[in-house]
């Protein structure tokens, strides 16, 4: 006897996000013509779906910096001035403010894509998966917090932009992680 808070039918239940797996499978594999063809078809995927992923990440800092945290922050400060979200415990730059609010977006999207429809052939259970996604994404929180840190307050350069460099980075990292870490797909010698 299911108990209350089970679905009464699990397959139907998961209808909906198969259909949705198959559907973005397809669409990306649909660009997997000859020229791609020496890239493994899961580092294509990656590739693929991290880029949109990154591609969302960017459009979100872009419009949390300039319109959601400039909405906390005093707009009568001069352009250059240091902008601060102030939570009464702690104060937070607007770059980095925008940068988490990203964060917990991408974060999410990110591991839906990579266990469903790049790397769902993985052997590791899903709820290690999570574990390892999140040990990952916090090197990667750790490259981009530094990194934003560095370029944004040390050399003064626009927050957009640094953001899109410090990607480069994390994308590499996240790669090589997500591939031979989090959802690999059998034992590594």
């Amino acid at each position: 006897m299911p108990s209350e808070n089970s679905h009464p039918n699990p397959e139907k239940a998961n209808l909906r996000s198969t259909a949705m797996n198959r559907v973005i499978t397809r669409f990306v594999d649909f660009f997997y013509w000859k020229p791609f063809r020496f890239i493994p078809i899961e580092t294509f995927r990656y590739a693929v779906l991290g880029g949109l992923n990154l591609l969302l990440g960017m459009v979100l800092y872009w419009f949390c910096y300039n319109y959601v945290v400039q909405g906390f922050v005093a707009s009568d400060l001069p352009p250059k001035e240091e902008r601060v979200v102030d939570f009464g415990f702690v104060a937070v730059s607007a770059p980095i403010m925008a940068f988490l609010i990203t964060f917990v977006i991408t974060f999410f999207t990110g591991f839906w894509l990579a266990r469903y429809v790049t790397f769902k052939k993985s052997t590791v259970h899903g709820g290690k998966q999570l574990f390892r996604y999140a040990q990952i994404v916090a090197i990667n929180v750790l490259v981009n917090y530094f990194g934003l840190k560095l370029l944004v307050e040390v050399c003064n350069f626009y927050p957009s932009p640094s953001y899109a460099v410090i990607q480069v980075v994390t994308v590499v990292v996240s790669y090589l992680g997500q591939r031979y870490y989090t959802f690999r797909t059998h034992r590594q010698s």
